[in-house]
């Protein structure tokens, strides 16, 4: 199985694209803003804070079935949000997956 490597900017493009996956349906960002608390004008300027986007992310990971349809919608492998999740808290730059 060919390995890659997630950077750091990858791992903040997994994390927009799941924002944009959440903002793309009234009910998943609805579900989102109500879970986080955070409302919808804070969206945009919350985007470089790591700690937002990995909340994103945990939002994602914690469903399951939302997990996956988020993969196909962005085109992804199933693991890439953990790694980018794992990256954006602190973790090590450029982690392998597979």
């Amino acid at each position: 199985m060919k390995q890659s490597s997630l950077t750091n900017e990858a791992a903040e493009a997994v994390a927009i694209r799941a924002v944009e996956f959440l903002a793309a349906d009234e009910d998943r960002l609805g579900g989102f803003l109500v879970s986080t608390g955070v409302s919808p004008g804070d969206l945009g300027s919350r985007l470089q804070e790591a700690d937002f986007l990995c909340g994103v992310l945990d939002h994602v990971m914690a469903d399951e079935s939302l997990l996956f349809i988020f993969c196909e919608f962005a085109g992804i492998a199933p693991e890439h949000p953990a790694v980018a999740r794992y990256i954006l808290g602190g973790g090590h730059h450029a982690e392998t997956i597979q």
